[in-house]
């Protein structure tokens, strides 16, 4: 089932350790602020009640992957990426006002990835770990880090896929190009 479930299209630059860079395509998503991270809950259910027909035209929009989470912003949010299908005037009006959709430009990332769940203490190692790996190689941080969680609630932690991620500034030496 989950390879059924669309996720945002990307290139994989290259690889330093076990964090990815990657060139990801313009996207639409539906974000709503959440109060702090405890209100995750109630951030979730107001996306899904827009994607589940809460909307100017009471249609549903599938789900795509992952659930997406802002860490250590003085404003938190969650996202849902819209299907790659639609553009911004095809997508009907969020019913909820707390529920706003944005355009997200093509952007180069860099990603860290573990299983499990996405406890405190795991979001603070992985998080500290791509730190310090674009620290090492001189890439600027370019946004907030967000977790980004691809599973639904029942999946085994063994199974479960999470990342942790974050915009990046790339000079076109650091890149590889050679033109």
């Amino acid at each position: 089932m989950a390879n059924s479930i669309e996720e945002p299209a990307y290139q994989m630059l290259y690889k330093l350790g076990d964090v990815e860079l990657r060139e990801y395509e313009p996207a639409i998503q539906a974000i709503t602020v959440l109060p702090d991270n405890s209100g995750t809950n109630a951030g979730f259910r107001r996306l899904a009640g827009f994607i589940f027909g809460g909307n100017s035209s009471g249609e549903s929009i599938a789900m795509t992957a992952p659930v997406q989470e802002t860490l250590g912003s003085t404003k938190t949010t969650m996202a849902f990426t819209m299907p790659s299908a639609y553009n911004m005037e095809q997508l009907p009006e969020p019913s909820d006002q707390s529920v706003t959709l944005v355009k997200v430009p093509g952007r180069t990332a860099a990603v860290i990835s573990f299983s499990g769940w996405a406890t405190a203490g795991k979001i603070r190692k992985y998080t500290q770990q791509l730190r310090d790996a674009l620290e090492q190689q001189s890439i600027a941080i370019a946004g907030d880090m967000t977790l980004n969680q691809y599973n639904p609630p029942w999946t085994p932690p063994f199974q479960r896929r999470n990342e942790i991620m974050v915009d990046i500034a790339l000079s076109p030496l650091s890149q590889g190009d050679s033109n």
